[in-house]
């Protein structure tokens, strides 16, 4: 099957993909949100939309399966199906709202089924844009994807904030279907080549081979495997800062107005998103054996956000303080996309085709099971070190030393074996 990619910007498919990405992930972004304070208002407990969270996430694990199925079956096609299904799902969901139920078991079964879409969805996503792009334009390819995603992160509380006051859960549940659909319709319009692979027996067996194809693939390919694991280390030790240390810190440490800390909490979500667009830029600069340099640099970054929270720093004044924090925080944000962008890029160059939705679903799968278990060990240690809380950003910070010279060794080491 024959695709144009034109010299100067993008294919017209791959534009068309970006723009039904923009639309299926704020379509899901909304309903989430909107479900989260539907659930807060009928019960008035955090805990139980916290337990929904949690159990809506499980289907990420499955994501190998959405790989397999990537690479076994047309992505366009595959793209089309799961948004339509995500809609057909959603419109059922209105339906039983309308019928005035207050079932928060039913609500944890859309979550989880919206969420299965998902876990198979992104592998066909992740897996067509390398045959879409031409190669030297992937990094800047995959920073506008995953801008995407962060952007719809920070459109969805504000949107579904006022949407959710003005107009209710029903019509934004409409519009979450809506649009839903209009991204499978778009999607219709999109060619992504394939090849169509020959199958032996059953499809279930099938894929369960294909899945251990894709396994094995990951571990034989030294270096893929060791992108791999470092793509894992990175979301263990700062996706968690994110998520747990900055809010603690903001909230009790600095006891912060809400104010401030929305701004900080908003910035650092633009840094992401800058990050991500601003990829074409930085994969000029970035190769193998410099990779390790961007990562000391994160680590260098880690001190001054640890002095900021000392309490020398904190009698000197709050604002002082804040902005040391703030900024320091900023560019770790921004450099640590960059860097989850080339590892995820320079895996798609080196993956055959047949192989794409598998190894990048695997790897997406291993990468985003290590965070909650960052989740944890940073609870405890900030915890454990709440009256010097400078003492786990500092534990942070020498993890990350470590990881950028075991970088400079092992990947320096694999570029000279190629």
């Amino acid at each position: 099957m024959e695709f144009q990619i034109t010299r100067k910007g993008f294919s017209k498919d791959f534009n068309l993909m970006v723009v039904g990405q923009i639309i299926s992930i704020l379509g899901s972004a909304l309903l989430r949100f909107a479900l989260s304070l539907y659930v807060l208002d009928i019960t008035g407990r955090a805990d139980l939309f916290a337990v929904l969270f949690a159990i809506s996430s499980i289907p990420i694990l499955l994501a190998p399966l959405g790989g397999a199925i990537a690479d076994r079956f047309n992505r366009r096609n595959l793209m089309v199906l799961f948004d339509f299904v995500s809609s057909v799902i959603v419109f059922i969901f209105l339906f039983w709202l309308i019928s005035d139920s207050s079932s928060i078991v039913f609500i944890g079964i859309v979550m989880v089924l919206l969420s299965l879409v998902s876990a198979m969805y992104t592998p066909a996503v992740m897996a067509s844009i390398p045959v879409l792009v031409e190669e030297e334009k992937l990094e800047q390819a995959n920073g506008i994807v995953n801008g995407i995603q962060a952007l719809s992160g920070v459109a969805a509380p504000v949107l579904g904030g006022i949407l959710y006051g003005m107009i209710g859960l029903k019509v934004l549940v409409v519009i979450s279907g809506v649009l839903f659909f209009l991204s499978a319709l778009l999607e219709m319009f999109i060619t992504i080549p394939f090849n169509q692979r020959e199958q032996d027996g059953h499809i279930i067996p099938t894929l369960i081979n294909d899945l251990k194809e894709g396994f094995s693939y990951v571990l034989k390919q030294s270096f893929i495997f060791k992108c791999m694991i470092l793509a894992a280390l990175l979301n263990l030790l700062l996706t968690p800062l994110f998520v747990v240390g900055v809010p603690i810190i903001l909230r009790v440490t600095m006891q912060s107005s809400d104010t401030l800390y929305g701004i900080a909490m908003g910035l650092i979500d633009f840094a992401t998103i800058l990050g991500a667009l601003s990829m074409g830029y930085f994969a000029k600069k970035m190769g193998i054996n410099n990779l390790y340099i961007w990562i000391f640099v994160t680590a260098l970054l880690i001190v001054p956000m640890a002095i900021s929270v000392m309490p020398i720093m904190l009698t000197i004044g709050y604002y002082p303080s804040y902005i040391v924090f703030v900024i320091s925080t900023l560019l770790i944000a921004m450099i640590i996309t960059v860097i989850s962008i080339y590892v995820i890029t320079i895996v798609q160059k080196e993956t055959p085709n047949e192989n794409l939705g598998k190894v990048m679903a695997i790897i997406i799968a291993v990468s985003q099971c290590m965070a909650p278990i960052g989740q944890i060990l940073y609870g405890l240690l900030f915890e454990v070190f709440s009256s010097k809380i400078y003492v786990p950003i500092l534990i942070i910070g020498v993890f990350m030393v470590i990881l950028a010279l075991a970088t400079n060794r092992i990947l320096r080491f694999e570029e000279r074996n190629n």
